[in-house]
């Protein structure tokens, strides 16, 4: 009797574990078919049917179906959904948490992210490496180092400050935060380093003007040989040549993205556009810019914005209407290197009808630096007193108006108008923005003007408050070595025998040729006519000049970086000298580029 109810029971037992595992395969292949709809979601309304799918199947309560569906969402940019969805879940996991706040970083909300992070202490879930890299991530948006240091610490106390991926979030954090040093310090701390890592510490030098530690830390990277650098690399190695107008670096680098496959980059190739363009190349910019297949309105742009740096208005103006004709839509920037090519090459009419159609034909509407671009339009051609009204219309910033502000006091100096002169260095001084150089121009401006009294009255000024301008500097790459230059040091100059013996011999050369030494530009107060010539004889430029004549073969243009506007007396220097010597010599300074020839300069002395 026993073998019967044995047999009875071990069929039923038999039979109910059968019915769970079907049930339970019943309920995996429902929701793997659930996940792999919303995986396969293209837009909203598929998105919902899905989610209906879900909640009549009972998935909701099923962790991983319901992250499936919050991703869906966010990958759909539907953000309010997901977090309605991550509302309403009994247990949400880390994925959960994580897979929201990266969503709102997407969607341009990293405030809304930080926010949940704050909250998910209350939670039993505790933030893995993606949770710490994404929060990094919107403060990253933020520029919030506040909040970045904070969350810095939790990934200290959580043991992830070896992660390769957190601590390369921490890295581009704190570079974004221009607090370079602290992104130095952790890059150097990390244990182990991927391509990721290097960039996003050559990206932080990059963007916060410390060009020279970039190339370095590249140099580092190439020479261990690790791995191939990326495009997102070796963009930014190419912004950091342009920034210091390395151009023998820049070629060098631009080889490299040769190599590595990556000329047809759109990032890549408008920085090689934009490189050359400021390393004063604009030929080799159109080299570059011509092979781009698509380009898109960042190349455009590059190339728009380097044109109207080296005067080239016509191919700006060119450049605009072919971008037009291709139905490629303008951004802002794009629109500051059309005013700006308009400034430089004297098309004042033609700028002020693109000013129009920024908002009537693009939906664009003007800014500061377009407002500043026209400014310098109408001053440098003497209209200043429109230039002044328009400055005085406009409601900016204090760092938007140093820039307005300063325009304006340039433009009336060199027209001779104080009276504008002193309402733009008042502005300028009252908002604590370029002191010194606004008191140096007025200064200037009254001694141009005859009115020793005031200009006496300022320098004083300038001297009990301890206010001390920018010193002139100038650079030159001869190989791969730059050498610097500053404004009449002699001493610190690299051959500086040679360099002055020099310069005297072309300034007499100079003179035979009707060239009067120091009447213009600059004005120094209290120097007698021959101190001054001295003066300016050994402003950097010259120097730099000088130098690159001793060092540079014949046939071999010489570039020279200037970090002031240049002088009209420099200017007028460089186009005798030029004719002498039979050579061409390109000149950066802090507005434009000059570019020197059989005694004749691309500006037209317009600049």
């Amino acid at each position: 009797m026993k073998w019967p109810l044995n047999q009875n029971l071990l069929f039923a037992l038999t039979s109910s574990s059968l019915s769970r595992q079907n049930t339970l395969s019943k309920f995996h292949t429902i929701a793997y078919y659930c996940i792999q709809q919303l995986r396969n979601c293209k837009d909203f309304i598929s998105a919902t049917l899905v989610h209906s799918n879900v909640l009549k199947c009972g998935f909701l309560n099923d962790t991983f179906t319901t992250n499936h569906l919050i991703n869906c969402y966010v990958r759909l940019q539907e953000i309010k959904d997901a977090h309605h969805v991550f509302d309403e879940m009994p247990e949400p996991n880390v994925v959960s948490w994580t897979s929201l706040m990266a969503g709102y970083v997407d969607v341009g909300q990293p405030e809304m992210a930080l926010c949940l992070f704050g909250k998910m202490p209350g939670s039993s879930v505790m933030p893995n490496d993606f949770t710490f890299a994404t929060v990094i991530n919107a403060c990253s948006i933020l520029a919030d180092v506040k909040v970045g240091r904070r969350i810095h610490a939790q990934v200290e106390i959580l043991g992830f400050r070896s992660n390769l991926f957190v601590c390369s979030s921490l890295v581009d954090m704190y570079g974004k935060c221009n607090d370079v040093d602290e992104a130095r310090r952790v890059f150097d701390l990390m244990g182990s380093r991927n391509v990721v890592s290097w960039t996003s510490m050559i990206t932080a030098y990059a963007q916060n003007a410390r060009g020279h530690d970039a190339l370095q830390i590249f140099r580092e990277f190439s020479g261990l040989m690790l791995d191939h650098p990326n495009h997102f690399m070796l963009a930014s190695v190419i912004n950091a040549c342009a920034s210091l107008g390395r151009l023998v670096s820049g070629k060098v680098t631009h080889g490299a993205v040769i190599r590595c496959g990556h000329e047809s980059n759109d990032v890549v190739a408008s920085a090689l556009v934009d490189m050359y363009a400021k390393c004063g190349s604009v030929s080799y910019s159109e080299k570059v810019f011509t092979r781009i297949l698509n380009p898109s309105v960042i190349s455009y742009t590059s190339m728009i914005v380097g044109a109207a740096k080296y005067g080239l208005g016509k191919l700006s103006l060119n450049l605009f209407k072919e971008m037009i004709d291709r139905r490629i839509k303008p951004n802002d920037v794009t629109f500051v290197g059309v005013l700006h090519s308009c400034s430089h090459s004297g098309l004042i009419d033609e700028g002020l009808e693109y000013l129009k159609s920024m908002y009537v034909k693009h939906g664009i509407m003007p800014d500061a630096k377009h407002y500043t671009c026209v400014v310098d339009m109408l001053g440098r051609t003497g209209r200043l007193d429109e230039a002044y009204q328009l400055a005085k219309s406009i409601q900016v910033e204090s760092d938007e108006g140093a820039l307005l502000w300063g325009t304006l006091l340039s433009a009336s100096r060199l027209h001779g108008r104080v009276d504008i002169a002193v309402e733009a260095s008042k502005w300028l001084i009252e908002s604590n923005q370029q002191v010194a150089g606004a008191y140096v121009t007025l200064s200037n401006a009254y001694a141009l003007a005859g009115e020793w009294d005031n200009a006496h009255s300022l320098r004083a000024q300038m001297k009990r408050t301890g206010i001390y301008k920018e010193p002139g500097c100038s650079w030159v790459e001869v190989k791969d070595s730059t050498y610097v230059f500053y404004a009449g040091d002699v001493a610190s100059c690299p051959q500086g025998g040679e360099v002055v013996s020099l310069l005297r011999e072309l300034e007499e050369r100079m003179k035979e040729r009707g060239y009067v030494g120091g009447s213009m530009g600059l004005v120094f107060v209290d120097v007698e006519q021959e101190a001054k010539e001295e003066i300016v004889g050994l402003h950097s430029e010259r120097l730099a000049l000088a130098f690159g004549l001793i060092k540079i073969p014949k046939g071999v243009t010489i570039r020279v970086m200037k970090n002031l506007r240049m002088c009209r007396d420099c200017h007028e220097a460089f186009k005798h000298i030029s004719d002498i010597v039979g050579r061409d010599f390109v000149v950066r300074d802090v507005n434009r580029f000059h570019h020197f020839r059989n005694g004749s300069c691309t500006c037209r002395d317009f600049w």
